[in-house]
């Protein structure tokens, strides 16, 4: 008889990748050329701290590279271990702000996350971070 993994108390082998997942770089192609990478994660969860209700959002993240790329899948697990974390709207772009620009160090990105309307209330966060210029 197959085994039931659904009721198994063992973690699923997506939840591992979540909770093990970091963002990983590769090199940038053409360094040197000024180009914009968007990406668009709709699926983003996290908990209300406060009610602990679950909110929904998608997350833009638009950036110009400089000596590293983002990659994909990495975003994509990074962005779902949120799922189950009691965090404010505005902690939650600004954190996601901070890990992105210690990954790869973009020369410019904004980070916007479009959370759904619950309660009557919609909210649109979005932070910045530019190298300085030297």
């Amino acid at each position: 008889m197959a085994e039931n993994l659904t009721n198994s108390p063992e973690m699923k082998y997506g939840e591992r990748e979540i909770a093990e997942g970091e963002l990983i770089t590769f090199p940038n192609p053409r360094p040197g050329r000024r180009y914009k990478v968007d990406v668009s994660l709709p699926e983003f969860t996290c908990k209300c701290p406060f009610s602990g209700y679950p909110d929904f959002a998608t997350i833009n993240i638009s950036y110009m590279p400089d000596q590293a790329i983002v990659e994909l899948k990495a975003i994509k697990l990074y962005i779902n271990s949120y799922r189950d974390r009691y965090i404010s709207h505005e902690e939650a772009v600004n954190q996601i702000l901070d890990d992105f620009v210690a990954a790869c160090d973009p020369l410019e990105v904004t980070i916007t996350g479009d959370f759904s309307p619950r309660g009557n209330v919609h909210t649109v966060v979005e932070v910045h971070h530019q190298q300085p210029r030297v």
